[in-house]
């Protein structure tokens, strides 16, 4: 425990004198008029229905075009900023299956070995294998939470109120959330359905950190940020500052309406771990997919597992492992992942050879409460909606206007 945190402490503090040397580096190419109508229409969309702010950037080969709309911060005229920082969630995963799948290349671990050969001390069901674990076909419990038969059956964290603040707030480690999980019934025995489990990655991350001996995070930046330049990339773990330019996100838990109160910008995100807890840029996370997709960071084989779906009912959706892909358009299928923590929702998706690519990074505004329960989810459903729609009019010749 002492390793993990001394490791990321040390990777936190080396990004981020390096990406405080870059910052500013990135520019907006020109809007010329009528480029992109319908993608800068969606952004102004999801201002309308209370984001605070949206940044998006789109590469087509070598052009790029980035905008952005609303504020930085509410109650401030400042921009959002098209070069800043944000969470990326659950993108976190795809960083976290390529190393794994880095150390399968090297031998280290196979697809098909039993992930409690790796991690005794879980008392894991032996049938789950890394491959499971990558792709969500585990059956384990998410331990932020389910949709079960008689409704939601409550994560690791509460959903509302001063509680939630106060379990955010908490330091957690790895081994609470995989224990948690395990508290709970298996959804189904491993291998047999699919169903998306962030405890999956958390013992992802676990499995990396046994077989290298090293933090996740250390994995992340000697193998991927370092590699590729990612300077404005880093695994928080319990810093709690997003440094540089960035833009606020907001999220109501005590209901008071006050911006300042519901500003959730410096939460911690050690709940999310190697699930979900990354701080990244718009241009890094284009930079790592294009990588990635063209085979930079995996040999042709692996790069080939991570790209195989395994089908599951929802909104014409697949999943490899660490990817995900989803119908955008008609004709026109998208490959990335998406993200979210509380204030932030995050898009990274892409053509399947990564020509086109594009990042959308929406910070929700201060009339978002999660006590609302039923106002959260339409929210949630339709900035979802309008995020497909902007994927789809940056990727697919059938929608977009040049």
């Amino acid at each position: 425990m002492r390793l993990r945190r001394l490791g990321i402490a040390v990777l936190s503090a080396m990004v981020l004198a390096a990406g405080s040397a870059s910052s500013g580096v990135a520019v907006a190419s020109p809007d010329p008029a009528g480029d992109y109508a319908e993608v800068r229409q969606a952004m102004d969309e999801l201002i309308a229905d209370g984001a605070a702010g949206v940044l998006v950037r789109v590469r087509d080969g070598q052009q790029v075009w980035t905008h952005s709309a609303g504020v930085a911060e509410v109650g401030r005229p400042d921009p959002v900023p098209l070069d800043g920082r944000f969470r990326i969630g659950s993108i976190t995963k795809t960083f976290v299956a390529t190393v794994v799948l880095q150390l399968v290349d090297e031998g280290r671990v196979g697809l098909e070995d039993s992930v409690a050969a790796f991690l005794p001390q879980y008392g894991l069901d032996p049938r789950i294998t890394v491959r499971m674990i990558l792709q969500h076909t585990s059956g384990l419990f998410n331990y932020t939470g389910e949709f079960g038969p008689d409704g939601v059956e409550p994560g690791i964290l509460p959903i509302t109120g001063p509680e939630a603040l106060e379990a955010v707030n908490h330091p957690f480690h790895p081994d609470e959330l995989v224990q948690f999980a395990l508290s709970k019934p298996a959804r189904f025995a491993p291998g047999t359905n699919w169903s998306y489990s962030n405890t999956n990655y958390i013992l992802a991350g676990l499995l990396i950190e046994k077989l290298t001996g090293l933090p996740y995070a250390v994995q992340i930046y000697t193998r991927i940020v370092v590699p590729l330049g990612l300077w404005s990339t880093f695994v928080p773990g319990t810093f709690r500052k997003i440094p540089g330019p960035h833009a606020h996100g907001y999220a109501d838990y005590l209901g008071t309406g006050d911006p300042k109160s519901a500003d959730v910008t410096e939460l911690p995100v050690t709940w999310a771990g190697a699930a979900g807890e990354i701080v990244s840029s718009a241009a890094d996370l284009d930079t790592f997919l294009a990588a990635l997709l063209e085979g930079r960071l995996l040999p042709p084989p692996l790069l080939a597992e991570m790209r195989t779906p395994h089908s599951f009912a929802s909104q014409g959706a697949t999943y490899g492992l660490g990817l995900l892909y989803r119908d955008v358009a008609p004709g026109c299928t998208s490959v990335g992942h998406d993200g979210g923590v509380p204030g932030y929702t995050t898009e990274l998706a892409g053509t399947d050879d990564g020509r086109r690519t594009v990042v959308v990074s929406v910070t929700s505004g201060p009339t978002l409460s999660p006590e609302n329960l039923e106002a959260a989810a339409e929210w949630d459903a339709a900035v979802s909606k309008i995020i497909v729609e902007i994927v789809g009019a940056a990727l697919c010749d059938t929608t977009t206007t040049r």
